[in-house]
C-alpha cells in the first residue's frame, strides 16, 4: 500500500509540473504572437493623449501668515511638509515650491 501511494503522489507531482510548464509556454508564445501582430500600436492612441492631456494650473496666492502667533503655525506647517517629503509623497521640486509658499516668498 505505501508503494501505491508513493506512485500516485509521484504521478500527481509530474502531472502538476507538466501542466505548469505547458501553461507558461503557452502564455509566453501568446505574448510573442501579440508583439508580432501589433508592433506599431501605441496605447493610448496619440489623439487621446492630445485630447485628454492634463491641464496645467496655478494655485491661487496664499495670504502670508499672521504676525505674532503665526510663527508656531509656520513651524508646524514646515514640519508637516518635511514629513511628507521624507515619506516620498512630495518630490524635491514640490517641497521647495510649498516651502516658499509657506514662508511667503
Amino acid at each position: 500500500m505505501p508503494g501505491l501511494l508513493r506512485g500516485l503522489a509521484r504521478t500527481a507531482m509530474v502531472a502538476g509540473t507538466a501542466t505548469a510548464v505547458s501553461n507558461r509556454v503557452s502564455r509566453r508564445q501568446a505574448g510573442r504572437w501579440a508583439a508580432q501582430d501589433y508592433p506599431q500600436q501605441q496605447y493610448p492612441p496619440q489623439e487621446y493623449q492630445q485630447q485628454y492631456a492634463p491641464q496645467e494650473y496655478q494655485q491661487p496666492p496664499q495670504a502670508p501668515p499672521p504676525a505674532g502667533g503665526g510663527y508656531d503655525q509656520v513651524l508646524a506647517q514646515l514640519k508637516d511638509l518635511g514629513d511628507l517629503k521624507a515619506q516620498g509623497v512630495l518630490s524635491e521640486a514640490e517641497f521647495e515650491t510649498q516651502k516658499r509658499r509657506i514662508l511667503g516668498g
